[in-house]
């Protein structure tokens, strides 16, 4: 396997995990980490044997220096990564819940990687990667995170490389739901590939069903819509046809945070080894299964031995 590059750029923050289930203003103990869904993509291609860089700006301080050091653990690629000394890193609380999703709490205003600009990308230089992968949260940052985003929207298409972009809707950043539909949207509409969730679906185009979503995206110059569908798996929608993907059950559920961004980081890495669609979503909902049988945002993200080995020993939803 050829490895390949692929730039992230996103909002890292350090993480408080709820040691015991509680109300988070309830809660004694709690361990740290690091979050961020493009933190968690890019710690799931690393894991899979590719280069990923992650373009982002922490503060200069414990979170920060945490996150950094983070990413030299995993192997991240750091020469986009900034240190800026006049705004903190961002940070969230996460509770402890085995039902349904947890509890965020956000510590992210004005923080580093908020105040990232044009200006800061100006010279990057995007034909030394192999794609680039982007979300609907650091543009939701700030309105200079919102340029940011378009900007390296363009010069990835001027460079030729792929553009994945997952919606990751945080509707508590964004200044209305009006702005973060439609911004969303355009951004979607440049992509080469879309991984919205059904929920996010009836939000962004009044659809919750995968067809719908599908359609819509496709409409708006998508060129690939993969429709993320929790337990059924996912639903793919090109300009030649569509297909189901069976979801992996998992044995237990510990912690729902990181799926989809496990999910992005097997199709990513499929699609860009060459494997057919069908093999990349398939791999894409096996690490999806793997990741929320852990208790962390990244800490499930497999090897490539420990994916094939699940794939192997692991049948996918009434196959």
């Amino acid at each position: 396997m050829e490895a390949k590059r692929i730039l992230t750029a996103g909002e890292p923050m350090g993480l408080f995990i709820a040691q015991e289930e509680a109300k988070l203003e309830k809660v004694k103990h709690f361990s740290t980490s690091v979050a961020g869904a493009e933190f968690n993509v890019a710690v799931g291609l690393t894991r899979l044997g590719h280069t990923a860089g992650y373009l982002t700006k922490v503060g200069d301080d414990p979170f920060g220096r945490q996150i950094i050091n983070c990413m030299n653990e995993n192997g991240i690629d750091t020469s986009l990564t900034q240190i800026d000394p006049d705004h903190r890193t961002g940070f969230m609380l996460k509770s402890k819940t085995s039902q349904g999703d947890p509890d965020i709490y956000y510590y992210r205003k004005g923080s580093a990687s908020s105040t990232i600009s044009p200006e800061d990308v100006r010279d990057v230089d995007l034909t030394q990667w192999d794609a680039i992968h982007l979300s609907g949260i650091l543009p939701a940052t700030s309105e200079t995170a919102l340029a940011t985003t378009y900007h390296l929207m363009a010069a990835a298409k001027k460079a030729g490389i792929p553009i994945f972009f997952d919606p990751n809707l945080r509707p508590q950043l964004w200044p209305s739901k009006e702005k973060m539909v439609e911004e969303i949207n355009k951004m979607a509409a440049q992509a080469d590939y879309v991984l919205p969730g059904e929920n996010e679906g009836l939000t962004l185009c009044g659809r919750k069903d995968p067809l719908g979503i599908g359609s819509f995206y496709l409409g708006l110059g998508a060129k690939t819509v993969i429709v993320k569908t929790g337990a059924d798996g996912a639903e793919t929608f090109t300009k030649d046809g569509s297909f189901h993907t069976p979801a992996y059950p998992p044995k237990e559920i510990v912690d729902t945070v990181g799926a989809g961004d496990g999910f992005a980081a097997g199709v990513i890495s499929a699609v860009l080894e060459g494997l057919p669609l069908e093999e990349a979503v398939r791999r894409g909902s096996a690490i999806g299964t793997i990741q929320i049988m852990h208790v962390s945002d990244n800490e499930g993200l497999p090897t490539r031995e420990q994916l094939a080995k699940f794939m192997a020993e692991n049948k996918q939803k009434n196959c």
